[in-house]
């Protein structure tokens, strides 16, 4: 049985960091496309960023480019997104999902979910 499990989430201000963490098991980790979505109240659930099984390539979003860091380590089964400059509209509860194959944006192409991990930015 697999389990995706996030970690990392919490309150913070606007302008901190915050790395978010993700542990996968019941799977073989290193053949999964790792992501990262989030989603507002009231909002749809959105791509933030992604990483290849051999971390060869990795994607973002444009509202995340260059302020959000996502890594994995194939040895611990687990993907990381650093966060930094954090911005009121990062708001949100964000999840991890596992793939196989390649890097997709759509969150139906994805297999398998964590229970999500609340990020607050306060201004």
């Amino acid at each position: 049985q697999v389990h995706v499990v996030e970690s990392g989430g919490g309150l913070v201000q606007t302008g901190d960091s915050l790395r978010l963490s993700c542990a996968a098991s019941g799977l073989t980790f290193s053949y999964y496309v790792m992501s990262w979505f989030r989603q507002a109240p009231g909002k749809e659930r959105e791509f933030v960023a992604a990483i290849s099984w051999s971390a060869g390539r990795t994607d973002y979003a444009d509202s995340v480019q260059g302020r959000f860091t996502i890594s994995r380590d194939n040895a611990k089964n687990t993907v990381y997104l650093q966060m930094n400059s954090l911005k009121t509209e990062d708001t949100a509860v964000y999840y991890c999902a596992a793939r196989k194959f390649d890097i997709h944006y759509n969150p139906r192409a994805y297999d398998y979910w964590g229970q999500g991990t609340q990020v607050t930015v306060s201004s």
